[in-house]
């Protein structure tokens, strides 16, 4: 988009051919686009801290000169270990500025898959936060790589973490071989003279982010995207969920994950928006912000909007502002809600397109948002092929879903491209569905036993493994079941080794250790072995154990975040 565009909360939607000026699509260019037409307006809130657009650029300005002054280089891996907060905002900004390739690290990730991330993703320079919700970060990484404590700061030598050789804690002081903030505190005007040029060398094709996302593997995939991508779906998604200068959003939506990069982050940036951040999701301070801040459009997912429309604090808190979130759930009712005029729903996408690439308008209809999964975005295509030969399927056939196009990821860290992509460059999904008469798409689910829950994708096998040698448990199969406001809940079904199961409390204690918390099954079954199903390799049949799972879930009434199974669940 160029700054000239129509100022109605974002761009048009900037596909292939309708971006007047392909080479703004970089992120350093974004910055100075949103920047040059809502430069007072604010742009974070933090804290009671409030950043304008044009503060917020000048952060990212020193930032970027003090990681040149510290050695990054374009093409150098930067982890960013924070939550939603400006420092995040302002990192991110900051190194892809210079070209560097920033990895997120899931705040929720237990030490074994933050190594794996920083090993995988070659972490050079890890920018961290001391501590979250409890957690000492700094003590974790001390913990699991004792030579730290008497490592140079600045010339690390980790052999498990090869590539790192920085490790710096904004908002702490440090310890060790980890730094404090001061390491990247100091002048740098070299530095700061350098950054025209180095900007010059920031193209739309460059890589620009490394997304782990859990896959149906045990580790986290490595998913590559250029600078282009994050860039056109925040433009993108400005326009189509109808944000303006005017509207002051909340997120819970980890900026970790291309959903708070995009969705969140970025779309309020492109539309002027002011962006309230939280580190975590706590109902009543969330509840507090609506109601003292005048929030407009709270982005959360459906478990969240249901927890925050049943919390006791709902009832004394004005919400009357909100007039961005989904219908339907308690929280609209509580805000007043009476019509089904927005909704973000009407939409399909993943990690790898850097979400979205079907989509309909948040303010269209509400009788056609609810029919379908919208319709292919601009430079995005859709195909529904054959799950077990890759051929094309005509309309109203069901298939996998497969897309190609301009937000596609450039691949897989470390797998190589004819393992991702068919020979005509659609990356295959795993997902289910059909394309109408109309070219609208129908999203039926997943194909493959990968778990969404929550709005977070979970490895069955992963969960699995951290279950492995348990005693008392000779197997066990980690499944979604359906559940209304998570999509999928994680229930884990065991069979027991002979003699009385373990306890299901001694076994979710066990998985808490291993595992981030979304990650951790909401129920264990116990089953006995002559009611499991099995494949003919002597396997255990999933399909079969998804409807035992149901059935003994109505047969307790068991209830799971705020469903009860049996009767009409």
């Amino acid at each position: 988009m160029s700054p000239g565009a129509p100022d109605r909360g974002g761009a048009p939607d900037p596909g292939l051919a309708l971006q007047p000026d392909p080479e703004r699509l970089t992120l350093p260019r974004f910055l100075e686009d949103v920047t040059a037409r809502h430069g007072e307006r604010t742009a974070l809130v933090h804290r009671g801290s409030r950043i304008r657009y044009r503060e917020l650029a000048e952060a990212v300005r020193r930032a970027a000169a003090a990681l040149v002054a510290a050695g990054v280089v374009k093409g150098a891996r930067v982890g960013l270990l924070l939550p939603n907060r400006p420092d995040f905002v302002v990192e991110l900004f900051a190194a892809t500025a210079l070209g560097a390739v920033v990895v997120p690290v899931n705040t929720f990730a237990r030490p074994g898959e933050r190594d794996h991330i920083l090993r995988h993703g070659d972490v050079s320079l890890l920018l961290m936060t001391a501590g979250l919700a409890g957690r000492d970060y700094r003590r974790e990484l001390l913990e699991a790589h004792p030579e730290l404590a008497t490592a140079l700061p600045g010339r690390l030598r980790l052999r498990a973490l090869p590539q790192l050789r920085r490790i710096v804690c904004l908002d702490g002081p440090g310890e060790g071989g980890i730094e404090g903030p001061e390491a990247l505190s100091g002048p740098a005007p070299e530095a700061e003279a350098l950054l025209p040029e180095l900007a010059r060398e920031i193209h739309p094709s460059d890589d620009a982010l490394l997304i782990y996302t859990s896959g149906t593997t045990a580790l986290p995939k490595g998913v590559i995207h250029r600078q282009r991508a994050p860039v056109i779906q925040s433009w993108r998604f400005a326009e189509h969920l109808r944000l303006d200068p005017s509207d002051r959003v909340l997120t819970t939506q980890p900026f970790f994950w291309t959903a708070g990069l995009c969705m969140s982050l970025g779309a309020s940036l492109a539309a002027g928006a002011e962006l309230h951040l939280q580190e975590r999701f706590v109902p009543e301070e969330v509840l507090a912000c609506i109601e003292e801040e005048g929030i407009t459009a709270l982005f959360a997912w459906p478990h969240q909007e249901q927890a925050l429309g049943e919390h006791p604090e709902v009832a004394r808190r004005k919400l009357h502002t909100l007039r961005r979130i989904r219908f339907g759930t308690p929280l609209a009712e509580r805000a007043g809600l009476r019509e089904n005029r927005w909704g973000p729903d009407a939409s399909y996408g993943l990690s790898e397109t850097f979400t979205i690439v079907s989509s309909l308008p948040a303010d269209t209809k509400a009788q056609e948002r609810a029919a379908c999964s919208g319709r292919p975005l601009p430079g995005c295509e859709i195909r529904i092929v054959d799950p077990k030969t890759g051929v094309h399927l005509p309309p109203g056939a069901h298939g996998e879903i497969a897309v190609r196009g301009l937000t596609l990821m450039r691949g897989y860290a470390k797998v190589d491209p004819e393992l991702v992509f068919d020979p005509d460059g659609f990356f295959r999904t795993g997902d289910g569905g059909s394309l109408d008469e109309e070219g609208r798409l129908h999203w039926t689910g997943r194909l493959t036993r990968l778990i969404k829950t929550g709005g977070a994708n979970v490895s069955p096998l992963e969960v699995e493994e951290a279950l492995r040698g348990f005693p008392g448990i000779q197997e066990a199969a980690a499944l979604g079941v359906p559940h209304p406001t998570l999509g999928e809940a994680l229930v884990l079904c065991a069979v027991a080794a002979g003699g009385p199961p373990p306890g299901e409390a001694e076994v979710l204690a066990h998985l808490r250790e291993r595992l981030a918390a979304y990650k951790v099954p909401r129920r264990v079954l116990f089953l006995d072995p002559g009611e499991v199903s099995r494949t003919g390799t002597d396997k255990l049949q999933v399909a079969a154990l998804r409807e035992r799972a149901l059935q003994r879930l109505a047969e307790e009434g068991a209830e799971i975040a705020g469903h009860r199974y049996g009767g009409d669940g």
